[in-house]
């Protein structure tokens, strides 16, 4: 009697921690995540660089959100971060970049630990004041029970002219006294979701 009070006990247990990761809203962990990018000036030097703050979320219906904070950008050297925020990215008028997807959670919720899942879907960049869908390729794995990565499995090629990014490109030419900068920039992203 214990021991079938016992299972049905821990069995009730599982179904509600099922239940609560399928239904739950997934919050983007910060600090485990990351947001990189790839800029090439004179034709082949290319450097990594990244974003140091970002926030997202995917709720219940699978619409996922990657909030940027542009003011993050780290380069590594502090005198060109200063000048990206101000002649690239124009924090003060574009504090942040949004990235937009619409996500069918089921198949992730019914991963195992340690199991895998392609995605191939549409996203939407919001940067600069201007918007571009793109076709991503992302790979989901789940975790643990509460926990769910998704990563670039190619990156995004964004080009700055689609978001009226040029002409602060040919500034940050001028003020660093290159020959060029390329317009075409990959954005690779590695990102954890905990669910609430």
């Amino acid at each position: 009697m214990f021991n079938r009070s016992l299972c049905k006990t821990f069995a009730l247990a599982l179904l509600a921690g099922a239940s609560l990761s399928a239904q739950a809203d997934w919050y983007l962990d910060g600090e485990s995540s990351r947001l990189s990018f790839i800029s090439t000036k004179n034709a082949n030097i290319s450097e990594v660089q990244r974003f140091l703050v970002l926030h997202g979320k995917v709720d219940s219906k699978g619409v996922a959100e990657v909030e940027i904070e542009m003011d993050s950008v780290n380069s590594g050297i502090p005198l060109r971060d200063e000048r990206m925020r101000k002649e690239l990215f124009e924090i003060k008028t574009f504090p942040e970049a949004l990235i937009t997807a619409q996500i069918d959670l089921r198949p992730i919720n019914d991963l195992a630990p340690g199991a895998q899942l392609e995605l191939r879907l549409p996203v939407t960049v919001n940067l600069h004041g201007k918007q571009h869908p793109y076709n991503a390729e992302l790979l989901a794995t789940r975790l643990d029970d509460r926990r769910f990565q998704v990563v670039t499995l190619e990156p995004l090629v964004i080009n700055a002219e689609d978001f009226d990014l040029a002409p602060g490109l040919e500034s940050l030419r001028k003020l660093a006294g290159l020959s060029a900068i390329s317009l075409s920039v990959p954005v690779g992203a590695v990102l954890i979701f905990t669910a609430r």
